[in-house]
């Protein structure tokens, strides 16, 4: 599938072994658990108040392709795990935001995909239902943030995360035949395209829209540097989710989009390929961010995947020296510590050069696709 190159594929397999005698560790020692951080090397847990948290879903995704590429039941007991502990969120609407995606697209669609389980199936048409719930219809798009009279001001926002949510309402309408959720998800992918990607391929972290006419009141930059910056894990939401639209709908302007928002991202790391918190931010000090470059690294290995013969190298390339970069100077093998890859950013204002748990996640999936394992669960 993927033309590597002889030490690529060397690579593959030798980073494969290692996250298997890493992971294999850190899965039973973390059990239980649903690590956003990591303290003194070890993942945090996170508590009952938090089961909401909008990263819950990569430590059981993360043991779910473990389990896939080794059949070691250990990972799949680790997932199973998270799953089940994951009821405690869905039975609290009130804390649900549109990241049920990121959560239970992980967590419980390789369960249904591998085992029919229909408990699974159960907490994936909840989800989605919870997500479809947050569409507004008139002015086509998912909200982002909070439900309550408390929250009003932000019930015309949008940011682009919500690009990586939309897989769970393609799958529902693929489930179930019923053509309205993806009638929304593509009403949220054409209203992204238009309103948060600049015409360089840059993006808009966060669009307040009227929530009544659909006009654009203001853009916001939030967890970048600023509002007219480029914040690195937004492009690269962005190159995955709409390489992920296209790949659910065929609409070739989501192909397009994505393959422009790549194109920027290529541009802006080609130089070391160790991607920065924000692409426009001042020269000093440098942060940067690991999960950026990894979770684009798994959009630019799916646009391979689907461009033609004369693009495909391209992407590989640069997914290949993004894993392989990062790889080399920030990932700890060691099994005394849980995590894997180091150096990623939360938001450019705070929460630098930390350990988080998609980071570990979105390196792995790469890898998992590199090894050409199946399937793909977004």
């Amino acid at each position: 599938m993927f033309d590597l190159k002889k030490n690529e594929k060397e690579w593959v397999y030798e980073t494969w072994k290692k996250l298997d005698e890493k992971l294999q560790v850190v899965a039973k020692r973390s059990r239980g658990k649903f690590p956003f951080w990591t303290a003194d090397g070890m993942h945090d847990d996170i508590k009952d108040t938090s089961i909401n948290c909008w990263t819950n879903g990569f430590w059981p995704g993360l043991n779910w392709l473990m389990y896939i590429g080794t059949g070691n039941e250990e990972y799949r007991k680790t997932a199973e795990a998270g799953e089940e502990l994951l009821d405690m969120a869905l039975a609290r609407p009130e804390k649900i935001s549109h990241d049920v995606g990121f959560i239970w697209m992980l967590a419980a669609r390789p369960d249904f995909e591998l085992t029919g389980a229909h408990k699974s199936w159960q907490r994936l048409k909840v989800a989605a239902s919870y997500l479809m719930g947050r569409f507004n219809p008139e002015a086509g798009y998912v909200r982002a943030w909070d439900w309550g009279k408390d929250n009003m001001e932000k019930v015309g926002w949008t940011i682009i995360d919500t690009m990586m949510n939309l897989p769970l309402l393609y799958w529902a309408s693929e489930d179930c035949g019923d053509p309205r959720y993806k009638f929304a998800a593509m009403k949220h992918a054409d209203m992204a395209m238009w309103d948060h990607i600049r015409p360089d391929g840059s993006v808009y972290h966060i669009v307040v829209h009227d929530p009544v006419t659909a006009e654009i009141v203001e853009k916001r930059g939030l967890q970048g540097y600023g509002k007219e910056s480029s914040w690195s894990r937004g492009q690269s939401w962005a190159i995955y989710g709409f390489t992920l639209s296209y790949l659910h709908t065929g609409k070739q302007e989501y192909l397009d989009t994505a393959k422009r928002v790549a194109h920027y991202f290529i541009a802006s790391t080609c130089e070391d390929w160790l991607p920065k918190s924000d692409f426009r931010a001042p020269e000093t000090p440098i942060y940067y961010d690991s999960s950026a470059g990894l979770c684009a690294a798994c959009g630019f290995l799916e646009l391979a995947k689907i461009v033609s013969e004369y693009e495909k190298r391209l992407y590989v390339h640069a997914a290949m020296k993004l894993l392989m970069t990062i790889e080399k100077n920030f990932a700890d093998w060691s099994t005394d510590t849980d995590f894997i890859i180091g150096n990623s950013s939360g938001w450019f204002s705070k929460e630098q050069n930390v350990n988080i748990i998609y980071a570990d996640y979105f390196f792995a999936e790469a890898v998992y696709k590199l090894k050409e394992f199946e399937p793909l669960f977004w």
